[in-house]
C-alpha cells in the first residue's frame, strides 16, 4: 500500500520540496518516507510518549541513512511534536504542502471532521491531504473542511482518500 501511495504522490509532484505534516504519526513511517524522498521538512504529531520517542529515533535513523540533516540551523527539517492533534493544529503556523492523517480506526467521525477543518486553514494552495481510515469507516467530510476529492482507493481493510483545497 505504501509504495502505491507514494508512487501516486510522486506522479502528482506532491513530495519534492514539500512541507509535510504527519498527524497521528505512530512510528513516523509516512512523514519520514516523504522526507527520505525529498520533502523539505516534516512535522510529526504523536500524542503517545513512547510512540513519540520511537519517532525521534526514526528521525535520527533516516537522517543518518539519507544524509538529511536533523538540524539545519534555524530550520529543523524533521520535528516530533508530542501533542494531541487538535492541540498541535490550534498552534501550528503552516503552510503545509502535504498532509497525512492516519488516525486510529476508532476516531469518531466528528473528531475526524474537526481535524480536517483545522488542517484546512494551514494548507498551501496546491496542497494534497491524504486520509487513511478503515475500509468500513464513514468517508471523511471533505465539504466541511473545504476540500475536494482527488482520488479514492481501497487497499484490503484500509481506505485512502486524496484531497486538495477547494478552488
Amino acid at each position: 500500500m505504501r509504495e502505491s501511495l507514494f508512487g501516486a504522490l510522486e506522479s502528482m509532484d506532491a513530495i519534492a520540496d514539500a512541507r509535510v505534516l504527519d498527524l497521528y504519526a505512530g512510528s513516523g513511517a509516512l512523514g519520514l518516507e516523504a522526507w527520505s524522498r525529498g520533502a523539505r521538512s516534516v512535522d510529526l504529531v504523536e500524542r503517545s510518549r513512547p510512540a513519540a520517542q520511537v519517532v525521534q529515533r526514526n528521525i535520527a535513523a533516516v537522517s543518518k541513512a539519507f544524509g538529511r540533516p536533523a538540524d539545519a540551523g534555524q530550520v529543523i527539517p524533521a520535528r516530533t511534536h508530542q501533542s494531541s492533534v487538535q492541540a498541535f493544529l490550534a498552534r501550528a503556523a503552516g503552510p503545509y504542502d502535504l498532509v497525512f492523517s492516519d488516525p486510529p480506526y476508532d476516531l469518531s467521525d466528528a473528531a475526524m471532521t474537526a481535524d480536517l477543518v483545522a488542517v484546512s486553514a494551514l494548507l498551501s494552495p496546491d496542497a494534497v491531504v491524504v486520509i487513511e481510515r478503515g475500509r468500513r469507516a464513514t468517508p471523511p467530510d471533505l465539504d466541511a473542511a473545504a476540500l475536494e476529492l482527488l482520488r479514492q482507493k481501497t487497499y484490503g481493510d484500509t481506505a485512502v482518500w486524496w484531497a486538495e483545497p477547494a478552488r
